[in-house]
Order: C-alpha cells, then sequence, then structure tokens
C-alpha cells in the first residue's frame, strides 16, 4: 500500500517553478519615458552620456582659492568674481578669492573652497574681500567630475525593477527614455460555488472573496497587466472555459482554490484537459498545496498556472513566496527570498509546526518583534496587522530573546 507523498521543499518548490517560468520568459520591449518607468523591469543596461558631475564643483557656499594664498589664518584675499550653481567662472587669479555657491563649477586654479561660516566678508572696492579663519586642506569640499558617475559606464543593469531612486539616476546620466520589457499578463479567476462579491447580500454558507482583492492587487503591484475573470463555478466546463479564456492573451494564470484533491476541485481535470498541470505538497504553513501546469493556446504555445491555495492567509503567503519568484524568473531578473534580517524574537513559540513557517509578525517600539496571537491560515486581519514574516525552520522552537530571521512584507511585495 503507498503511503502519502513526501511533502516537497520549499527550496525544492522554487527551483522547479524558477526553471518552469523562464520557459515563458517574456521577450518584447518597448522604449517609455522615463517618467512613465516606475515599477518596469529594464530590458537593456543604462550607460552614462556623461560624467556625473560634468566638472569640479563645490559641495559647499563659501570661497574658492588656492591654498598657497592661505599659508596661515587670517588671511585676506580680494574676491574677483561670483559663482552660482549653473555658471561658469573666469580663472582664479594668485591671490584672488570666487564667491562660489552649491553646485558652482570650480574656477580654473583654484584647488580648495573654505565653507562661508569659516569666512568673513571683508568691505571694499568691487566684490569686496573675504577674510580666511582657517587654512585650508587641498581638495577640500570639491566634488570631482565624475565621482559619481563615469561616462560610459553601467548605471543601471538590465533585469532591474525601476525605483524611484533609479529614474532619479537615470535622468541624472541624461537618459529620457529607458528601454524596457513589456508588462507581464496576468489572469486571475476564483472557484467555488461558495464564493460571493462584496455588495451583495450574504447567503447562508456563502462567504465574500477576499482573495480575488488581495491576488489582483498583488499582480498590480508586481507591475502586471491584469485580467479578471471573476468567480468560476464549481464546475468542470465552467473551469475549463475560463482556463482557455486566460491562456488566450496571457502569460500567467493565477487561481485560488481548487487545488486540492475532493470531489468538488475540477481545476485539475481541467488543466489536464487543457494541457497539464501537478498538484505539489509544499512542506510550508501557512499554505501547503500548490498546483504548477501549462494551459495550450490555439497556436501551440501555452500560458503558465499557478493554482494557489483558497484559504486568505495561505493565499497570501504562498503568492509572495511562489508567484513573485515566477513574474520574477518570467522577466529575467534574479529569483530567491530576500536575505532576511536578523531580529530579536519578543516572544515565545514553543510548539513550531514540522513544516517551515512563516510567521506573522510586528516590529516594536523596543526593536524586537512581536507575534500575532491567531496564527491561522484563515485570519487576514494578521496579514494586515503584520510588518512582516518570521522564516522559522521545520520544527524549531522560538524563545524570547531568541534571534530569527524577518522578512519585511514590503521586501516581499515589491520585489
Amino acid at each position: 500500500m503507498n503511503g502519502p507523498r513526501p511533502l516537497l521543499s520549499l527550496d525544492d518548490a522554487l527551483a522547479r517553478l524558477t526553471a518552469a517560468a523562464a520557459g515563458h520568459a517574456i521577450a518584447e520591449t518597448e522604449a517609455v519615458s522615463t517618467f512613465e518607468a516606475l515599477g518596469r523591469v529594464l530590458a537593456a543596461d543604462v550607460l552614462s552620456a556623461l560624467d556625473v558631475p560634468p566638472a569640479d564643483n563645490t559641495s559647499m557656499d563659501g570661497y574658492a582659492l588656492r591654498c598657497a594664498d592661505v599659508p596661515a589664518a587670517g588671511a585676506v584675499l580680494a574676491v574677483a568674481q561670483r559663482i552660482p550653481a549653473g555658471h561658469v567662472g573666469q580663472a582664479l587669479q594668485p591671490g584672488t578669492a570666487a564667491r562660489i555657491f552649491t553646485g558652482g563649477q570650480l574656477p580654473a586654479g583654484a584647488d580648495a573652497v573654505v565653507m562661508q561660516e569659516q569666512c568673513e566678508a571683508v568691505a571694499g572696492e568691487g566684490l569686496g574681500a573675504v577674510r580666511i579663519d582657517t587654512v585650508p586642506a587641498p581638495g577640500q569640499w570639491i566634488r570631482r567630475r565624475g565621482e559619481d558617475v563615469q561616462q560610459g559606464s553601467a548605471v543601471l543593469h538590465r533585469g532591474e525593477r525601476l525605483t524611484p531612486q533609479a529614474l532619479g539616476l537615470a535622468a541624472s546620466v541624461g537618459a529620457g527614455t529607458l528601454p524596457v520589457l513589456r508588462r507581464p499578463r496576468a489572469a486571475l479567476f476564483s472557484t467555488g460555488d461558495e464564493l460571493q462579491m462584496p455588495g451583495e447580500p450574504l447567503r447562508p454558507g456563502a462567504i465574500y472573496n477576499s482573495n480575488r482583492y488581495t491576488l489582483r492587487a498583488l499582480l498590480q503591484a508586481g507591475g502586471c497587466e491584469v485580467q479578471d475573470l471573476g468567480i468560476v463555478g464549481d464546475s468542470l466546463a465552467a473551469t475549463r472555459a475560463a482556463l482557455r479564456e486566460a491562456a488566450l492573451h496571457n502569460d500567467l494564470i493565477i487561481t485560488s482554490g481548487g487545488v486540492s484533491v475532493g470531489e468538488e476541485d475540477h481545476l485539475k481535470p481541467a488543466a489536464e484537459a487543457e494541457g497539464s498541470m501537478e498538484n505539489w505538497q509544499i512542506a510550508i504553513k501557512p499554505g501547503k498545496p500548490l498546483a504548477l501546469g501549462r494551459i495550450r493556446r490555439p497556436d501551440g504555445s501555452a500560458a503558465l498556472l499557478i493554482g494557489l491555495p483558497g484559504n486568505p492567509v495561505s493565499s497570501y503567503v504562498t503568492y509572495l513566496l511562489t508567484v513573485s519568484t515566477a513574474l520574477r524568473a518570467m522577466q529575467g531578473m534574479p529569483v530567491g527570498l530576500p536575505a532576511g534580517l536578523p531580529m530579536r524574537a519578543d516572544f515565545d513559540w514553543p510548539r513550531p509546526d514540522k513544516r517551515r513557517e512563516f510567521l506573522r509578525v510586528k516590529l516594536n517600539t523596543q526593536g524586537g518583534l512581536d507575534l500575532y496571537p491567531n496564527q491561522s491560515s484563515g485570519v487576514l486581519t494578521s496579514a494586515v496587522w503584520a510588518d512582516g514574516l518570521v522564516d522559522n525552520p521545520p520544527a524549531q522552537a522560538i524563545a524570547k530573546g531568541d534571534r530569527v530571521r524577518f522578512l519585511p512584507l514590503s521586501a516581499l511585495v515589491s520585489r
């Protein structure tokens, strides 16, 4: 008699998922305005067209001078010119200083800047003079040409998701447009006759479909164009029709519920009729069931299918671990979970599960982590309350003061 299949480790599941997703890599690219590129994935390296800064400039308001003209504190120099940011001064003559403002280009001949707080203006003809109250060191308060970026160097790399600061860096090197992959196209539907939409009167035995909202928002946060197919009834014909429609114009199909082996779970036979599917049991909690498949299109190509569990927190956490990984692989991005942060547990967890656990926790004002008291896979309030997850190894008890691996939700959602 055959026993139950051993559970698949999360690492093995992610490796298999990455390999499958890489076979559905997105190749189409487009050029978009740097203004509109937030969250997009670069299709090629961005090379700098110039040095940044383009010339030596000052990082302080003050006076540009020659160190040789200030052998001792108290030296007085004639102020020969004034150089605001965006203007180019004249070569600095010996025995003179230039009044200069932050970002102003250093005049030829100057080898230091003295901040205005260490100087005293002296009245006189023209721009007057300045008393230097300190002995300057060569190079002080000077930002050198190219010290940030050198012309021709790659400042951003293929496969990077563009953040606000990345857009600023692209703009600083003159990139008005950026080469990006087209957005992933994802279809989403839920299965279950018990599901209803918010706003409808809740009939006996029914529940509102929270997963539809959570998963749609997660896909959008991941940069996807989402086709929402709603709730599919518990029938083989309806599930097959939904899969065919979802595969037609999408790279990825996400389903919620129906990945178990009950009589009312039609996803597996429907997927096998329209392509292929494997049911996995992953050694994680919350979560465990996961489906991976391919749904054929009329032209012989296929869309990738990932079936998530139906419990709200299981669906949410499993998405963060698996679907995010698949989307990264499809876009040529580095895969793998965030490294995690070693943090202090301010809670006890004396009865761990034999599976690898992802516990919902929150940062506290003492620099430690608090545990949500109810870790059930149906308690969606825990996911809203939490700042992150503790990645706890199988069968690992936790005592107050122990160091644990903390995964911020911000890092998991935005990756």
